[in-house]
């Protein structure tokens, strides 16, 4: 039986390809899923800016390979306002090109070609992530960090850190046990629920990600800290 996901989940697909679009909404509304599809990542910007918080999407699916504005600008356009979920689809096969989407703030990525069943199956693996995390970790009126699972959001000395999907989840994963070091396996299973296979460079972009949006509130200390060849901690508050 199909994993169900709430019926207001909304996903919005950009990719320049009409075949693809027909495709993959057919398989996303047999799904149960309500789909928007776009033919450039500037007519998605535009919707994106004039759709009130209500309406605006659960899920983006964001090709990368388009003419005009690729997605990798789209990413950084939206994630300058917005920390929706967003799966890149790219026929990029390089390492590197994955890396620099997820540093720009992309959660996860598939490669093409793919099939529609599997679209479906990751966006409901992520949209089914994110509500098992709806409810918020015990924490100490003291922290200094503060986590809040269901909105997906962390704020550091009362400062907001705008931590995409996967960046959260490693954080919060890290903050369940501060001074606990967690091999990059237990981050990875944190961050996806699919049992992919994920490169040790991907965490570890991540990782670098989250670091930096600490520091730009709180330079003075590594909040998060490598154990080389183990993993990293969270510095106890």
């Amino acid at each position: 039986m199909r994993p169900q996901v709430t019926n207001a989940a909304v996903v919005w697909l950009v990719d320049d390809e009409p075949e693809i679009r027909t495709l993959f909404s057919d398989y996303l509304q047999h799904g149960g899923y309500a789909c928007q599809a776009f033919e450039n990542g500037l007519a998605m910007l535009e919707a994106f800016e004039t759709t009130s918080a209500e309406n605006q999407p659960s899920l983006i699916l964001l090709d990368i390979m388009m003419p005009g504005m690729d997605g990798l600008e789209v990413c950084r356009r939206l994630r300058e306002q917005s920390k929706v979920p967003i799966l890149f689809l790219t026929a990029r096969n390089d390492e590197l090109d994955r890396i620099l989407g997820l540093k720009l703030g992309a959660d996860d990525y598939l490669i093409k070609p793919i099939s529609p069943r599997e679209v479906v199956a990751r966006v409901d693996a992520m949209l089914r992530r994110i509500q098992w995390q709806g409810e918020a970790q015990p924490q100490t009126a003291e922290s200094p960090l503060r986590l809040n699972h269901q909105a997906f959001s962390a704020h550091l000395n009362g400062a907001p850190l705008n931590l995409t999907v996967v960046e959260f989840r490693l954080l919060a994963k890290l903050h369940e046990q501060p001074g606990k070091v967690y091999k990059r396996e237990e981050l990875i299973n944190a961050a996806y629920d699919d049992h992919r296979i994920v490169s040790d460079r991907t965490v570890d972009s991540h990782i670098k990600n989250v670091r930096a949006k600490l520091a730009e509130v709180a330079p003075a200390v590594e909040l998060i800290q490598s154990v080389y060849g183990v993993g990293y901690k969270l510095v106890v508050l």
